[in-house]
């Protein structure tokens, strides 16, 4: 093609599609398919498996009831054995069992004990199960839910959208920060201030999000500090993930960090279906992502008195400590890849130099 017609085939829009565009536009199309994947096999079919029962009957019954409720169809519930309620509400109340099962031993009507606040889906499941497998004995149940959601908080998913919004919050911000200087690389001091900006950011972010949910739309209890330090954890580790990805991979680096914390994060984070509800593969990596241990954290502060929250915790601390370090590092690295002899401009002649 002669530079004549190569110029007119540019000026009619031929070149409008690089093939950089090309690649990156079927990578969008791949993340969207992902999306719709992950949330269709996380949320399509959910069912209970192995939710963890404590169960108190008497010595003489329990072990053949732990084994029958052990053994129905599916595995939907972990039956343990516990010496008595108070226990079981204790295991209730520190997030060690999902639910508990109390016999009577001189009646054929049960008590099932729930926590609403662990997540609406998950309480309404055990319950049928339970519910289910007392009919087949020619025995009923009562459900009794002792860690109940707010009234404002339908089905305890308030923390869930907090989570998810702080998440957004914290790639979209790395990504801004990321591609404001154009195609420069982030020199060590470049990487340096913006990790400053993402901690600031992190900050202001968590407060906003729990003034929010909490005083202005009440709905989301617990500790109003303890709240604010998770969502600056949250936001700080998506957000210096996301720039660590950027930082070795460039623009693709920001599409990962998306299929992390969006495709594969928010269906596995045990919102509108907590753990036992999802399927293997969700249930699994949920806890290990940003999402999951952030929901996981911020309805234990609501509801659990703080509860259970260590693992979460280290989960977030280990994602904002990688991102914080990987970042650095590849902005040392790209800061030698790029770096050359510096060029000392000549001053001017003249009697004005």
């Amino acid at each position: 093609m002669s530079q004549a017609s190569h110029l007119s085939y540019r000026a009619g829009g031929g070149g409008a599609v690089t093939r950089r565009a090309a690649l990156l536009v079927i990578g969008v199309l791949a993340v969207q398919l992902a999306f719709i994947a992950s949330y269709l096999g996380a949320f399509h079919r959910p069912q209970p498996h192995r939710a963890d029962l404590a169960v108190v009957a008497p010595a003489q019954v329990r072990g053949e009831l732990v084994r029958k409720l052990d053994g129905l169809p599916g595995r939907p519930l972990d039956a343990d054995p516990v010496p008595d309620e108070a226990t079981a509400v204790h295991r209730i109340r520190h997030r060690e069992s999902d639910a508990a099962l109390v016999v009577d031993p001189r009646g054929t009507r049960d008590r099932l004990l729930v926590a609403g606040g662990a997540g609406g889906s998950l309480a309404q499941a055990v319950e049928q199960v339970v519910t289910r497998a007392e009919r087949a004995e020619r025995r009923s149940v009562t459900t009794t839910d002792i860690v109940p959601a707010g009234r404002g908080d339908a089905r305890a998913l308030s923390a869930f959208y907090l989570v998810v919004g702080w998440c957004v919050g914290g790639y979209l911000c790395a990504a801004v920060l990321a591609i404001s200087a154009g195609a420069r690389a982030a020199t060590p001091r470049r990487a340096t201030v913006r990790l400053g900006v993402l901690a600031l950011y992190s900050a202001v972010s968590g407060l906003g999000g729990v003034i929010i949910v909490n005083p202005v739309l009440d709905a989301l209890g617990g500790n109003f500090f303890a709240l604010w330090g998770l969502g600056a954890l949250v936001v700080f580790a998506v957000g210096a993930a996301t720039l660590a990805l950027q930082g070795f991979l460039g623009v693709v680096g920001i599409g990962v960090a998306i299929l992390l914390v969006v495709v594969l994060g928010n269906p596995s984070a045990g919102g509108a279906y907590p753990y036992p509800l999802l399927p293997g593969f969700w249930r699994t990596i949920g806890p290990a992502l940003p999402p999951g241990a952030g929901v996981w954290t911020a309805r234990s502060i609501a509801y659990f008195r703080g509860n259970a929250v260590t693992g979460p915790l280290l989960v977030l601390s280990a994602w904002a400590v990688a991102g914080t370090v990987l970042t650095l590092v590849s902005s040392m690295l790209r800061g030698h890849t790029h770096q050359g002899p510096e060029l000392i401009p000549r001053a001017p002649d003249g009697p004005y130099a």
